[in-house]
């Protein structure tokens, strides 16, 4: 909605802080009531316990953890990997490979990103070779035609945008160099070992993916034999090592601000090491919010998860739109002084428009006691 059409509201009461996040009233807990995620109107409001206290909750509403570490059997092809959340834009599986694939791949439902969480390998494509290691995003156009090869076991959570397309966000203000240059879209190469894997004898099966069905087109050749190409559509890689955080030492700046690809109806965003707020009146942990028109799903790759309590690598944790989140007990200890200099963290955050749908691969590896881990809050 345009911003000149909201209902104009202005407001205050009672005790509350004039600047979002900071100067806090004494003994309070600041949560956020927002539109379109963070871009729309928005209200501040003051608790004097913090709004995760809850005692019990029950209902499809509760926040959910996953422990992806769990789904260790190998799938030869990612149309055969569990899914983890899907709904009608997008699609999350995660995908454990301990082998090449045997057949070539190619997503007609949507543009693709594979997100390496472990090993290491290539990437053969229609366009030539990308070699991957953890913490890589590999996008990959929708129609390309690819395989990987992994070195070591390879797991990977992929993430499909259904009959559409991933694009870049808008970085405003900061201007397109920042967060990461365009220059660090790694594109593949028609190399030497690319050329040697062309030389591969056939037969070859390509596995289409079409409205969730796999058709399979058998070549008596790898028809990966392009010998060049141009043009600005190409698969790329970009690593979180790369990812230069936007960060504010006075002010806690909202998650939205790490987007790093879009799709129509949600975004991936990416959570990099930065320092901590310095000033002594700014929140330095995830405020508590309402997120009423979008549901959340933060995948953890690495490091010291500093706002949740028990999480590790590997694992996903899935909060719905419509209740209010944020911190665990420890981490609010932690609200207005950090023990550290700075964060150590790497994760993806997946934003939806829609709601999701909890797929079979998430279910069998639920951690039900998360909903009480904001206990004694």
């Amino acid at each position: 909605m345009p911003k000149g059409q909201w209902l104009p509201v202005r407001g205050a009461q009672g005790e509350h802080s004039r600047q979002a996040h900071t100067d806090l009233p004494e003994g309070t807990y600041e949560r956020e009531m927002s539109k379109e995620g963070f871009f729309g109107p928005a209200a501040f409001l003051y608790h004097r316990r913090p709004p995760t206290g809850w005692t019990s909750f029950e209902g499809p509403l509760r926040p959910r953890a996953f422990d992806l570490n769990r789904l260790k059997e190998a799938a030869a092809s990612p149309w055969a990997a569990p899914v983890v959340l899907h709904n009608a834009a997008t699609e999350m599986r995660f995908w454990s490979l301990a082998r090449p694939m045997p057949a070539l791949a190619r997503n007609a439902d949507g543009d693709q990103l594979l997100f390496i969480h472990e090993g290491t390998g290539d990437l053969f494509t229609d366009f030539g070779r990308i070699a991957y290691e953890p913490g890589d995003y590999l996008y990959l156009p929708r129609g390309t035609m690819w395989r990987l090869r992994p070195d070591a076991p390879t797991r990977v959570l992929t993430i499909q945008a259904t009959n559409s397309h991933f694009t870049l966000p808008d970085k405003g203000l900061l201007g397109p160099h920042a967060i990461f240059d365009p220059a660090m879209l790694d594109t593949p190469a028609m190399d030497a070992a690319f050329r040697a894997h062309q030389a591969e004898e056939g037969p070859v099966r390509v596995e289409i993916k079409k409205r969730g069905q796999v058709s399979v087109a058998t070549y008596p050749y790898n028809p990966l034999d392009a010998v060049g190409w141009h043009g600005e559509l190409a698969p790329a890689r970009l690593n979180v090592r790369h990812i230069r955080p936007v960060m504010s030492h006075r002010y806690h700046v909202p998650p939205s601000v790490h987007s790093t690809f879009l799709s129509e109806r949600f975004v991936v965003c990416t959570f990099a090491p930065r320092p901590f707020e310095t000033d002594p009146n700014a929140i330095k942990i995830p405020f508590f919010h309402n997120n009423d028109d979008y549901d959340e799903v933060l995948f953890y790759h690495a490091g010291d998860f500093f706002s949740r309590d028990n999480i590790d690598a590997g694992m996903m944790t899935f909060h719905p739109s419509g209740f209010t989140h944020g911190p665990h007990p420890k981490a609010l200890k932690n609200m207005l002084s950090q023990p550290k200099a700075a964060t150590d963290e790497y994760a993806v955050m997946i934003d939806t428009r829609d709601p999701l749908e909890v797929g079979e691969g998430a279910s069998a590896c639920e951690n039900p006691a998360y909903v009480d881990s904001w206990k004694g809050a």
